[in-house]
């Protein structure tokens, strides 16, 4: 089993020095992937149940924000070589799928090919009511705005008609290294979710989920891939805990429930404590890990 942290990149803690210590630290000491997440306005008091809380409440406040998740995997690829890097998760249908797509193939691009995409459908409505995006539907505008970008990153002249866009045709460079474009990974844990990677997913990103949840969910996932006639070897199934309490012995069990991929936490108050954070999840999980 692979392990991959999840970089919490908010401000003001996010500085370049603090991605630059974090970016050569997972390198060096053999994590495979750094995921980002994406929120681009937040608020003091929202409506919204926050799905990963039994409060419904968001663990940051108002006055925090996360850096942009492009322009910060792009300098995560820019001090990197070989480790992969990821959105975990990109909110697609709050966004323009012709600009997304110009992004992600920017990242991949620039990356050598090193890009995850990792998408879901969101769940703060006052996030998509800023940015004058409309809430309902989003899991059916989230697919159709991926056929969209797949058009953009593999037709030479790219075209689309669809229910919620409409993409005269035109051309868009560069296209992404990875071919036929970055893996698609879907976020959420609903039965929704799971039937948007059977059908079309190249990997699951689960987030929040103790063992036993991640296993009644990729058990759940593997009986909707055979139903598309694919095999669960075929999507990469990967699991955060996130905030959950995890110990070094749930890296066994995260294994069993059928985990590719764990994602834990990875963050530390600033650039100087980022070097013994890292060295704590080494022991942790890493080694763990890596002796199964």
């Amino acid at each position: 089993m692979r392990i991959g942290l999840f970089a919490g990149l908010t401000s003001p803690m996010a500085t370049p020095d603090y991605i630059a210590a974090l970016a050569r630290g997972a390198e060096e000491r053999g994590f495979c992937e750094i995921w980002v997440a994406e929120h681009v306005v937040l608020f003091d008091e929202h409506e919204s149940a926050y799905p990963y809380d039994a409060s419904g409440r968001f663990p940051l406040g108002g006055d925090a924000g996360l850096l942009d998740p492009f322009p910060a995997l792009g300098m995560l690829a820019a001090l990197t070589e070989t480790i992969r890097i990821g959105t975990g998760i990109c909110l697609v249908p709050q966004r323009n799928p012709v600009y997304t797509a110009k992004e992600v193939a920017t990242v991949d691009w620039l990356s050598a090919g090193r890009l995850d995409f990792g998408v879901g459908v969101g769940w703060l409505a006052e996030e998509f009511a800023a940015l004058d995006a409309p809430f309902e539907h989003r899991g059916t505008r989230t697919v159709e705005y991926l056929e969209v970008m797949k058009s953009l990153w593999c037709d030479e002249v790219s075209s689309y008609e669809g229910r919620f866009y409409s993409l005269p045709a035109c051309r868009q460079n560069p296209k992404p290294v990875q071919k036929p474009h970055p893996p698609i990974y879907f976020g959420g844990e609903s039965d929704a979710a799971l039937r948007r990677v059977a059908r079309m997913g190249h990997g699951w990103y689960g987030f929040g989920l103790a063992p036993d949840a991640a296993a009644e969910r990729i058990s759940a996932l593997a009986e909707l891939l055979e139903s598309q006639g694919r095999a669960r070897a075929q999507v990469d199934v990967v699991v955060s805990p996130y905030l959950r309490p995890t110990t070094s012995d749930d890296v066994a069990r995260y294994q069993g429930a059928g985990v590719d991929q764990l994602v834990v936490l990875a963050a530390a108050r600033d650039a100087e404590g980022v070097p013994a954070m890292l060295d704590g999840l080494v022991r942790d999980y890493l080694e763990p890990a890596k002796s199964l």
